[in-house]
């Protein structure tokens, strides 16, 4: 099983912690996030991770080398001339996956204790193109989904903004976790290079392919998103 975890962000949310200092490399109770997720991702079987970088990109690279890379392989897809959003970030590091199996595409900013394993049959079960881990809890941007679990569109209820595929169905809004499960099929659907955001393709795949909501309302989830989540997840760890 492989793995990529987006780690280029700015983290300009995070300042002043990320003045001199990666997101990735913010500590949550005395640990990197970086360590946690590889550490999380190498405990159920994953051996091969890329990390995508760009913002003092030089001190996660040395961090891992210290590492000995946590005693798995670990590739770095370097973004340093250009910060290519999800979708540029993703076709960058194409070449590292399998054809004909389904990888981890993991915020570097999430921490949970979701069932990556459950997850992953439930994506192989479904034969979906993507599967998206949501959950139901108050947000500026939502994925819309239908009663069978399928993306049928996405909103910012801030902007007004909406990209619906599908709008003839009872949809329901559900927020992303940051954590996809995708079909090494969907790079033959990439048509751009350079930066490009991954939403609107799903959005666009949605109309012809399985892209499925897995749904962890009751799992541990904390998004290391600015300082004041940040200082949530460190009382909640202090205290378990």
């Amino acid at each position: 099983m492989k793995a990529m975890i987006l780690a280029a962000g700015m983290g300009t949310r995070l300042r002043p912690l990320t003045n001199k200092t990666p997101k990735a490399l913010v500590k949550v109770n005395g640990v990197p996030m970086l360590e946690i997720v590889i550490l999380k991702l190498k405990a159920i079987g994953v051996l091969d991770i890329i990390i995508n970088v760009h913002y003092l990109s030089e001190q996660i690279i040395d961090f891992l080398k210290k590492q000995n890379n946590f005693g798995i392989h670990i590739e770095i897809s370097d973004e340093s001339n250009e910060l290519l959003d999800t979708g540029g970030g993703l076709k960058k590091a194409s070449w590292f996956f399998d054809k004909n199996e389904p990888f981890i595409l993991y915020n570097v900013d999430v921490i949970s204790d979701i069932n990556l394993i459950e997850m992953m049959e439930f994506h192989k079960r479904n034969n979906s193109l993507v599967t998206l881990a949501v959950r139901k809890r108050n947000s500026s941007r939502y994925f819309l989904f239908n009663d069978a679990n399928e993306l049928c569109g996405w909103e910012n209820i801030k902007t007004s903004e909406s990209i619906i595929s599908n709008a003839n169905q009872n949809l329901k809004q559900f927020a992303f976790s940051g954590i996809h499960i995708i079909s090494s099929k969907i790079f033959s659907h990439f048509k751009y290079d350079g930066a490009f955001s991954i939403v609107p393709f799903y959005i666009e795949f949605s109309k012809s392919s399985k892209i499925m909501a897995y749904k962890h309302d009751k799992d541990l989830w904390f998004d290391i998103g600015d300082e004041k989540k940040l200082e949530i997840a460190e009382k909640f760890f202090k205290k378990n």
